[in-house]
């Protein structure tokens, strides 16, 4: 089983190919000053491809983060996704980027990222729970010994660790997820929707 995971939606792009037994390619891309990493995804994904001989034709799955996260990347992930899986015709798993940072906590994670407004996007007790005012998220972490993973912004208010002040391998953990749902779920292509917690910042008609 070949597997391509990407993830556009947080700080950094990630693209993973991996088998099930091994890691083949994991590649990590920056933002630059005048573009979003997101930018770089299809250039990314064609040369992990190429340089492993392998064509998009060989891939049997593709698995994403569909937020929440940058507005931006969490459309240009799901979108990119949907189309290639359509086309290639095979499966396509989400993750919420909640799920994967969760993984770097250990036992008994919380994890808090900015939403704004005053609020954090929420997981604890294995599963999310919104858009959290940021007074009520002190309270759960004031009753609960958890380990938190949150972003620079929150880290100064909540605490914890913050995912933005280390390199991890944040894509082959993603890959490393996939691998286990898709022995457990059917991965239409068109079930693969954005996780939008909250409306973008702007709607138009």
């Amino acid at each position: 089983m070949k597997i391509l995971a990407f993830d556009t939606c947080l700080n950094k792009m990630f693209v993973v190919l991996r088998t099930e037994k091994e890691i083949l390619s994991s590649e990590v891309i920056e933002n630059t000053e005048s573009k979003y990493h997101s930018a770089f995804l299809i250039s990314t994904i064609s040369n992990v491809l190429k340089k492993n001989n392998i064509t998009p034709q060989e891939l049997d799955v593709i698995g994403i983060n569909i937020g929440p996260g940058s507005f931006t990347g969490i459309r240009a992930c799901t979108t990119v996704a949907r189309v290639m899986a359509q086309q290639l015709k095979i499966k396509a798993i989400g993750v919420s980027s909640l799920e994967i940072l969760s993984k770097l906590a250990g036992e008994k994670p919380l994890v808090a990222l900015d939403a704004k407004k005053n609020k954090a996007y929420l997981w604890y007790d294995n599963e999310i729970k919104g858009a959290v005012e940021l007074e009520d998220v002190q309270k759960i972490i004031q009753n609960g010994n958890y380990n938190i993973i949150t972003d620079n912004k929150l880290q100064k208010i909540i605490g914890g660790k913050s995912y933005e002040k280390e390199n991890y391998p944040l894509g082959e953990i993603l890959s490393d997820i996939i691998l286990d749902k898709i022995k457990k779920e059917h991965g239409n292509w068109a079930d693969l929707l954005p996780l939008y917690i909250q409306p973008p910042p702007i709607n138009q008609k």
